[in-house]
């Protein structure tokens, strides 16, 4: 096999950067990561140093060519809904990326719905807004630029010679209102203010974008993909009814549903919403996504706030410590509930303390608690989509504690298939740039890649009526956030 026919794979999680290199089949040639967490300057606001992103991925993409050699092509996929506004003249950014999490353009959100425009404030639209509204005339005169992560990734990579956004990620900044994906709504933009030439142009998931001027060999940059649809490709999910969950910094389920346009940009009735699955040669493949918008960040607040478990992967043998919870129900709503409530003023909420409730019935309560919100995405998604899952991929960091995956079967009463590789969403772009490269005839050819490193089924069932009695009451503790709706 070529040496040259290998692909640098770029993903930009919510907590942390990786760079791996990984041959035509997506086998792992090497990798390299680096946690970049974000910063929470105050309740409910999660930003980033853009330049400190920038200069990561740069150093660990670097690193990565130097351990394997030159690669055929770059592929990049990204934390989703996060927004960053930079001068093209200096390439700098003009104030701080702001992430997909963040919840400062709430008040934006209610003054726009009440002009007729339903916006969320985990999408770009809000926030892009909130950046020019930080600068003096709205930068008036100023030679400006916005983009996702993708987009700043791809601009860093290619010395500022590109500046595009790939149909996965335009799809969910809010700043599309119809099935045309490759399209800006002109009105959306004049109603928030954005000037179209801010904007980047919007690409295929897989398709030759440009070169990646910065990196030794200049290789072309070849994929550009959200990170739960990278990941939906890497666990092999690319027909109608395949589904998968990550369980990161977040928790998303996303499934197939294939070439038939829905509502764009409207919930479903069980709080999903419609996304762009991939774009292939103009060719759009459509999805349905639930969100849980904590996930993995309960369990890095058991380790860094609480300082009960040393650290996250030490939260599996902490909870084995007990049988169960011993009553005790947590409801991981740190920033809310997503799907299907969609109430930002919940908050995380701890149930039936005792005197006997110890470390080890807290710490399997907050695993139990995400893994209930795992079964509430899938009820939800099979609601809003009339696709029944049978099973569940899944891949992220936590689905390498066992507690927590067996919690998840039983939560849900479906089997569960862990991707062989924790984060699917880099093998996923990594497969997506091997379309380009003609490793793969097409998309829908990569359904035989998959091939779970275990199965766990389901067992006694976990007590869903005493959890969804848990989540009612954690409701509208900020009755002012619980006003917003998507």
């Amino acid at each position: 096999m070529a040496v040259t026919e290998r692909i640098l794979v770029v993903d930009v999680g919510t907590s942390s950067v990786r760079a791996s290199v990984f041959d035509r089949d997506g086998v792992t040639v090497t990798a390299a990561e680096r946690e970049l967490l974000p910063d929470s300057p105050a309740d409910g606001l999660v930003e980033f140093d853009a330049c400190a992103m920038a200069d990561t991925c740069m150093g660990l993409a670097r690193s990565a060519l130097e351990v394997a050699g030159p690669v055929a092509g770059v592929g990049i996929t990204n934390q989703r809904g996060s927004a960053i506004l930079w001068d093209r003249v200096t390439g700098e950014p003009v104030g701080p990326g702001l992430g997909w999490q963040d919840l400062r353009t709430v008040g934006a959100c209610l003054a726009l719905r009440a002009e007729g425009l339903k916006l969320g404030p985990n999408q770009s639209a809000t926030k892009v807004q909130w950046l020019l509204d930080q600068l003096p005339e709205r930068g008036a005169g100023r030679d400006l630029a916005f983009g996702t992560v993708d987009t700043w990734v791809a601009w860093t990579l290619s010395s500022g010679a590109v500046h595009v956004i790939d149909a996965t990620n335009a799809a969910i900044t809010g700043l599309q209102r119809s099935t045309r994906p490759d399209e800006w709504d002109a009105p959306t933009l004049a109603q928030l203010g954005v000037a179209p030439e801010l904007l980047p142009a919007i690409v295929d998931s897989c398709a030759v974008v440009g070169e990646a001027r910065a990196l030794p060999g200049e290789p072309p940059i070849v994929a550009l993909i959200g990170d739960q649809q990278a990941s939906l490709v890497g666990q092999g999910c690319v027909r109608a009814g395949d589904a998968k969950i990550t369980f990161g910094t977040g928790g998303m389920l996303d499934v197939v549903r294939g070439e038939q346009a829905p509502e764009v940009g409207t919930r479903g009735k069980a709080g999903t919403f419609p996304i762009v699955a991939w774009r292939e040669r103009g060719r759009v493949t459509w999805g349905a996504e639930a969100i849980m918008l904590a996930a993995g960040t309960n369990v890095q607040w058991l380790r860094d706030e609480l300082g009960i478990i040393p650290s996250s992967d030490a939260s599996a043998d902490v909870a084995a410590q007990c049988p169960d919870t011993g009553g005790v129900v947590f409801v991981p709503a740190p920033l809310g509930l997503g799907t299907p409530a969609w109430d930002y003023g919940a908050r995380g909420a701890l149930f039936g303390l005792t005197r006997g409730s110890g470390r080890p019935e807290i710490v399997r309560a907050v695993l139990e608690g995400v893994a209930h919100r795992g079964a509430d995405l899938v009820d939800a998604a099979e609601a809003d989509t009339n696709i029944a899952i049978a099973a569940l991929r899944v891949d992220g960091g936590m689905t390498d504690n066992p507690v927590f995956v067996q919690a998840l079967a039983d939560a849900s009463q479906r089997p569960v298939e862990i991707s062989p590789v924790r984060e699917a969403t880099s093998l996923g772009a990594a497969l997506m740039a091997g379309v380009t490269l003609g490793h793969h005839s097409s998309v829908g050819s990569l359904a035989t890649t998959w091939s779970p490193r275990a199965r766990v089924e389901p067992g006694a069932p976990l007590d869903r009526d005493r959890w969804r009695e848990a989540v009612s009451r954690s409701r509208g503790w900020i009755p002012e956030l619980s006003g917003v709706e998507l």
